[in-house]
């Protein structure tokens, strides 16, 4: 069975970025293959999760799951991409220590959403069109700021 591989920043568990929404990136595993990676979102973070988990434990393909940032002012904008640049500038290329593999993280990171897998593994359970439509809902919430 082919296995891809899904990465996702590994944060706190009371960090603010959880409950931003999130896209998940699916593309090319290996450099033998080349296409347009699929962009999908927003999601809610355990459902983006839940998706990209259920879509690479049956494909070779690389999933990036990575929050979203809402930004309106053109200056925040800026102030990110200044601030993705001066990281990159620190950070050997080789070093990923804010990526993880999720095969390989804690069971507990995908919280209420986990359930086993064939292998006995815990495997996240996709949610619903139904769960996700709902979560679309409660990003526009969030977006827009109507509470």
């Amino acid at each position: 069975m082919a296995v891809g591989t899904l990465v996702t920043l590994e944060l706190p568990d009371d960090s603010p970025v959880l409950s931003m929404p999130w896209i998940i990136t699916f593309g090319p595993l290996s450099d033998e293959e080349e296409w347009e990676p699929v962009v999908c979102g927003p999601y809610e973070r355990p459902h983006a999760l839940a998706m990209a988990e259920e879509i690479v434990a049956d494909d070779e393909l690389m999933a990036v799951v990575e929050p979203l940032l809402p930004l309106v002012e053109l200056d925040r904008i800026r102030e990110e991409i200044a601030v993705a640049r001066a990281l990159a500038e620190e950070v050997d290329a080789d070093e990923d220590d804010d990526m993880i593999d999720v095969r390989e993280s804690d069971d507990e990171m995908l919280g209420e959403l986990a359930g086993a897998d064939d292998s006995g593994g815990v495997r996240a359970v996709p949610p619903t069109p139904d769960e996700i439509r709902a979560g679309f809902a409660r990003i526009a919430t969030r977006l827009t700021g109507a509470h």
